[in-house]
Parts: structure tokens; C-alpha cells; sequence
């Protein structure tokens, strides 16, 4: 069956994104490059671009294109920037980010995803990827410091390491509250030990789980 997937996709930048708000030109240029049909699973392929998260492997969604939008473009993004992700996922949200920067780092617990995400970021437009699998609460210390860290999963609070691993100036973006409901918190790190920290709107993602998180079951 033939979707129009170049359709649909021209229609959620214009309706879901830039309808809304989103005028970050980076972004919506991104988004209106990366297939999401690649990145989710063939049951829902048809809902590609509706206007809300889709399920994949492991319990995990892929977020809602408005979300991700609105994430990416708060934090203000530079194509010479090198970002954290925190959640793979599907591999979307890295695509997507992968057209705006140089470099992602992106971190995933779950290792079916991993591979999953692996198997769809194999293309080499997408070889500014590189892909982990581990703790996601505990970043990636190898390559810090990063310009920016954007946490796709709603912990109790942003984890120490994270913070630590923003370079001066940097700015993380996280779901911040309780297991199923949080606020999207915007960080900035000013120097060495000074944080300022801002709230920003109601949000609902799935859980993150790890050393400085919330704990597997809690």
C-alpha cells in the first residue's frame, strides 16, 4: 500500500510543528528529512506521523514529533555542537538530531533496542551516530563534555553525572517528576558548579531506570 510518506511528513512540519510554535529552522529542516516510517515498527507503519507517540520494542515509545521538536529546539542547537542522548529508542530522535549537529552520542539500556537502533542508523548519512548500550543515568563519561544532553525518559530528578558531563554553557532537557507525569526541566550550566535550572511545560514519558534514576520495579 503507498502511504505518501513524503506527504504526510510535509503535513506534520507544517500542522503538528510549525502550527504550534516551532520555528527553530534547523529542526524543522530535519524533520522534514528523516523517514519516521524507517524508525517504527512495520504494525504501525501507517501511523508513521500521526500526532502522538508510537509504541516499539521493550515498552518504550517513540515520542510524539511535537515533542521531540519542541525539546530539540529549546536547546538551542548549533551545527558544530556534540550531543547526548539519553534513550535511543527507536533511533528517530538521533537521526533527527544527527541532521542538526556533528556528533550524538546516544545511550540505550535495552539491548534489543540497540540493535534495532543500530540496524536502522546504519545508513552512512547517519555515521555522526555512535550508539551505547548502558546506563543511561550515568551518560557517557568517555567523550564528555557535551554541548547539549537530551534525556528521553522522566527520572526523580536529573542525575549528578548528567550535569556533570554538560560543558560550560552546555544545556540538558528532561522529563523531571513522578513515574507517570513530569515536567520538562531546562539546565544550563553557567561554570564549574553553577546550574541554573528552569521549568518549562507538562509531559509524559516513559520511565528511566539506572543507577541514578529510578530503580528496575520501584
Amino acid at each position: 500500500m503507498d502511504y505518501d510518506f513524503e506527504r504526510q511528513r510535509a503535513q506534520m512540519v507544517a500542522e503538528q510543528l510549525k502550527a504550534r510554535g516551532i520555528g527553530d529552522t534547523a529542526v524543522l529542516n530535519a524533520m522534514s528529512q528523516v523517514p519516521r516510517e524507517h524508525f517504527v515498527p512495520s504494525a504501525y507503519v501507517e501511523h508513521a506521523y500521526r500526532d502522538g507517540p508510537i509504541p516499539i520494542l521493550a515498552h518504550q515509545t517513540i515520542s510524539q514529533p511535537y515533542v521531540v521538536a519542541y525539546m530539540f529546539s529549546t536547546l538551542s542547537l548549533q551545527p558544530a555542537d556534540r550531543v547526548l542522548e539519553i534513550g535511543t529508542g527507536s533511533g528517530y530522535a538521533a537521526a533527527v538530531l544527527s541532521r542538526i549537529v556533528q556528533e550524538v552520542f546516544t545511550v540505550e539500556r535495552h539491548h534489543a533496542l540497540v540493535e534495532y537502533a543500530r540496524e536502522r542508523l546504519s545508513d552512512p548519512a547517519y555515521d555522526n551516530v555512535h550508539i551505547l548500550h548502558g546506563d543511561g543515568s550515568l551518560g557517557w563519561p568517555e567523550y564528555a563534555p557535551y554541548d547539549a544532553i537530551v534525556v528521553a525518559a522522566g527520572g526523580p530528578h536529573v542525575p549528578p553525572a548528567l550535569q556533570q558531563q554538560l560543558a560550560v554553557d552546555g544545556r540538558l532537557i528532561m522529563p523531571v517528576g513522578k513515574r507517570k507525569g513530569q515536567r520538562l526541566v531546562l539546565v544550563r550550566r553557567e561554570g564549574p558548579e553553577a546550574f541554573i535550572r528552569e521549568s518549562l511545560v507538562t509531559v509524559r514519558f516513559v520511565p528511566l531506570v539506572g543507577e541514578e534514576a529510578w530503580e528496575r520495579g520501584e
